[in-house]
């Protein structure tokens, strides 16, 4: 048996890294995964690989969050496990002096505002089962400073932080476990863009992991499908570090 064999789960993000990974990892663990993306062919392929069902959302409108939500129901009768993973790190989002109030406000709405309305419709949800499993995709920066800035995805996952904590508590005697996830830098095709543009800024990224590298998809998927499982069933309104030892690290191994 799969550790969420008969868990129905809802995974935003989910046609490419963290949430492609975590899809794969969540059916090989018997779930039954609902694809959330606006990527509509990859999401829709991999809905197909992992015997789901795809379903293009906007993470930051209210009315398609709410929709989704509607043709899981539809679909399954139910739900289980809540992954916000869905959020942008646009290049226009820089130091606090450049980034201009546009910039700040669509990362805000996306990895932030989305976050509040993932939990806001899909807790109700978890609740009419007895219980289940939110987990919301934070950052290690959220924990800590850095001077190269991106001060509204900063900001923004601060906030999920916060809100993951407090959600946590607030339905802890209802069943429902909410934790933040704070991946350190993941080997995704975001992180690999940012080391075309700009390799100066990314080695200064890489020197403060004491591991020596950066993580792979797969190993923080392995850390959501925990935390959606009942093995993680005292677990909840925690600031669930998967960084490397980033957040420890005063100097790092030579």
């Amino acid at each position: 048996m799969g550790r969420l064999d008969g868990k129905v789960s809802v995974i935003t993000g989910a046609a490419s890294g963290i949430g492609r990974a975590s899809a794969l990892r969540f059916a090989a663990e018997g779930a039954t995964v609902v694809v959330a993306d606006l990527a509509r062919e990859a999401g829709a392929a991999l809905a197909a690989e992992v015997g789901g069902l795809f379903v293009e959302v906007d993470v930051a409108s209210e009315p398609s969050v709410k929709a989704m939500y509607d043709e899981v129901v539809a679909a399954y009768g139910g739900l289980d496990v809540i992954f916000n993973n869905a959020g942008i790190s646009p290049p226009e989002d820089d130091s606090i002096l450049t980034t201009d109030l546009e910039a700040w406000d669509r990362v805000q709405r996306v990895n932030l505002t989305s976050v509040y309305l993932g939990c806001k419709y899909g807790i109700p949800l978890l609740l009419e089962r007895g219980g289940g499993s939110v987990i919301n995709t934070a950052s290690f920066v959220a924990v800590l400073g850095s001077a190269t800035s991106q001060i509204s995805y900063t900001a923004s996952k601060g906030g999920v932080l916060s809100m993951s904590r407090e959600l946590g508590v607030q339905f802890a005697r209802q069943g429902v476990r909410v934790n933040a996830l704070c991946p350190g830098p993941v080997n995704t095709p975001l992180l690999r863009e940012l080391f075309a543009k700009d390799p100066e800024r990314a080695a200064r990224r890489l020197v403060h992991v004491p591991m020596g590298r950066f993580a792979e998809a797969e190993e923080i998927a392995s850390a959501v499908a925990f935390l959606a499982s009942d093995d993680a069933s005292f677990i909840t309104a925690s600031t669930f570090l998967v960084d490397g030892g980033i957040h420890a690290a005063y100097v790092t191994p030579l």
